[in-house]
């Protein structure tokens, strides 16, 4: 998985005061757990942009000034209820040999054949849980798509692979491709036409019958 750097300073003083003062001068306070003891920093808050702000997932490299570095993962965010501004970001700090949980990206692959024929593609999921050493940790879970034609669907099953593990029951639906509702009322309104149509015909040849017999004297 790819890493962005957050250059940050290590925080002495932790109190409002001063968690304040630095969100005044734009930086962001943060904590990193996971290791002996949780370390409070602070970084500019322009260094979040790629990570925050993007709908893909990064660990993150924190460089502090005494030349002190950490591999991590964004666990949680606060940002202002008005501005948007962030307040303060939780990390967790990975070890080499340790599983941790992220949610991965679902990056679809192909073009459906059943899409293509007017069915309606369904993702419900935006993201999969998954769980694995930071080494195996993907950026993306692909799911080919370029097979499923109307009625077909991936499961989670259909996913899986041995470098990680996906945190979901393996019947989950991923992707589907569905009957669109448009197909189905044009379905319909053929067949009420052809309903009216063969009536209509037998109208006309019971009308063309009376005509036809003579009527009793």
């Amino acid at each position: 998985m790819k890493s962005i750097t957050i250059k940050g300073s290590k925080r002495e003083s932790v109190g409002k005061v001063s968690t304040k003062a630095l969100r005044n001068a734009g930086k962001v306070p943060c904590v990193l757990y996971g290791g002996d003891q949780a370390m409070h920093f602070s970084a500019d808050e322009l260094s979040f942009s790629k990570l925050v702000y993007t709908p893909n997932v990064y660990t993150a490299t924190i460089e502090l000034e005494n030349g002190d570095k950490f591999k991590a993962i964004l666990k949680d965010i606060q940002f202002h209820p008005v501005s948007d501004k962030i307040l303060h970001i939780d990390f967790y700090q990975l070890s080499e040999d340790k599983e941790v949980t992220m949610d991965i990206p679902i990056r679809l692959i192909g073009n459906s054949p059943g899409v293509m024929v007017g069915g309606n593609l369904r993702n419900p999921y935006r993201t999969l849980k998954v769980r694995a050493i930071p080494a195996n940790l993907p950026d993306f879970i692909n799911a080919d798509i370029s097979t499923l034609k109307i009625g077909d669907k991936t499961l989670v099953s259909d996913l899986a692979t041995g470098d990680f593990k996906i945190l979901h029951p393996d019947n989950t639906v991923v992707v589907q491709v569905r009957v669109s509702r448009l197909t189905i009322e044009e379905e319909d309104e053929e067949g009420e036409e052809g309903e009216e149509g063969e009536e209509g015909a037998e109208g006309e040849e019971g009308t063309a019958a009376a005509e036809a017999t003579p009527a009793a004297e």
